[in-house]
Order: structure tokens, then C-alpha cells, then sequence
């Protein structure tokens, strides 16, 4: 008996309080879209500045370049502008009388140049990347490796060498001969782009200066850029 009256109480406070209203009021606003809110705020007026002075940079000419310069596998006149450059820029630096070629990763050129003005900013598109260049000293054994690796991808930039019938083709080599050189990048050199055979390397040396950098003063330096799409690499 007792427990049918807290039955029926608990029932009744149910009713109770699923019978009380509460009343929300909303009140809205209207808000009209005028060239009060378009007004640039206060970060775009400081960096409005700076970004004047950045396109100025980016759009200054460097030099003219008289035909598309585009990559390709096995090659193309983008591969071979590149590791040219970038040897050539690299050997002033750095002489070397020992046997080096340069090597790089169709890859790593991430844009065209097309025919006309080159700009600051076109190298910056080309080469977009802050990798260092080094050199690096290998032993004569590794060049069946870096035969292979060709094979296998095809094709990649390279200069002061060729690739003949899948041979690697390199000045200076003799009978006395224990190691050569290679430049390219950090990027390449700890492994990128699979180039394992970098980890059998004698010693290496940094150049000091961005492949970036290299190609804009290769590019100033050339004042026309010089075209040369030969076929270096056969197999």
C-alpha cells in the first residue's frame, strides 16, 4: 500500500513539472553589408608594404631565354640547363681536378621556363625548394649503382657526364683512379628520391649556396640562357 502512494507522488511531480512552460524571447538584428566591412584590417595593412617590396623582387628580369625550356626522361633542355648551371656555378666555388659530374632529380624542377623575360620569380617556381648543394666524393665501385638507378628511373638531369648505353660515361677516370665526385643536392644526398647509393659515400663537402641561388646567378650570368636539349642519356 505504502509503496502504491510514492508510486502515485512521483507520478504527480512528473506531471507537475512536464506542465511548466518557459517563455524565451529572441530578439534579431538586421545588419546591413556596407563598404565598411570590405576596409582591410589592420595585419593587411601591414604586410601590404612588404608584399610590395617581395613582388618588386619576384618580378625583377634576369635574363631572357630564347626558346621553352622544358624537363623530361631521358632528358630535356630543362635537365640539362639545370645541372649545367649548377655545376658550373658550383666549380667556382668548389675547383675540383678529380673526376665530377653533377647529378640532380627531374623531380626537384618543379616549373618550366618559358620563352621570353626570366624573372627572379620564375627561378624561385623552377627551384622552390632551400636545398643546399654538396659535394660528394664516391667510390669508383658505385658507379654500377648509379648505372642501375638511370635504368630504373628513366633519366635524370646530369652534367659533365653521359649515359651511353646505359654506361656511365665520366672524363678523367684511369687505371689509378679510386673515387670520383658528384654534385647535387642535401636532398638527394641523404636519400632522397631512393639514391641509396649516397650512403657508400667517402666524405662530402658544402658548397655554401642554395641550388636556388646558384641557378639565379647562373641565369644573370648567361644573360640569354643558353639552350642545349642534346640527348645525354641512353640506354
Amino acid at each position: 500500500m505504502i509503496l502504491k502512494y510514492f508510486i502515485a507522488l512521483l507520478l504527480g511531480a512528473g506531471l507537475i513539472a512536464c506542465s511548466a512552460v518557459n517563455t524565451i524571447t529572441v530578439e534579431s538584428e538586421s545588419v546591413s553589408v556596407t563598404d565598411v566591412y570590405a576596409t582591410p584590417n589592420l595585419i593587411d595593412s601591414i604586410v601590404a608594404p612588404y608584399k610590395a617590396g617581395m613582388d618588386a623582387i619576384m618580378d625583377s628580369v634576369i635574363a631572357y631565354s630564347p626558346n621553352n625550356f622544358t624537363k623530361g626522361r631521358p632528358g630535356g633542355a630543362l635537365n640539362n640547363w639545370s645541372a649545367d648551371v649548377i655545376l658550373a656555378e658550383t666549380l667556382k666555388l668548389k675547383p675540383k681536378s678529380d673526376p665530377i659530374f653533377c647529378l640532380l632529380n627531374v623531380g626537384g624542377l618543379r616549373n618550366p621556363i618559358s620563352q621570353g623575360k626570366v624573372s627572379v620569380g620564375d627561378i624561385y617556381k623552377l627551384m622552390p625548394f632551400d636545398n643546399e648543394i654538396v659535394l660528394v666524393e664516391m667510390p669508383l665501385s658505385t658507379i654500377l649503382e648509379i648505372e642501375a638507378y638511370f635504368k630504373k628511373s628513366g633519366g635524370e638531369p646530369i652534367a659533365g657526364a653521359k649515359i651511353v648505353s646505359g654506361k656511365l660515361k665520366l672524363d678523367g677516370i684511369g687505371k689509378d683512379t679510386k673515387s670520383y665526385w658528384i654534385v647535387t643536392s642535401d636532398y638527394l644526398m641523404n636519400g632522397g628520391d631512393k639514391m641509396i647509393f649516397f650512403e657508400k659515400r667517402l666524405s662530402e663537402e658544402y658548397a655554401g649556396i642554395l641550388m636556388r641561388d646558384a641557378m639565379l646567378d647562373g641565369a644573370k650570368n648567361q644573360d640569354t640562357l643558353i639552350w642545349n636539349d642534346e640527348n645525354r642519356i641512353s640506354f
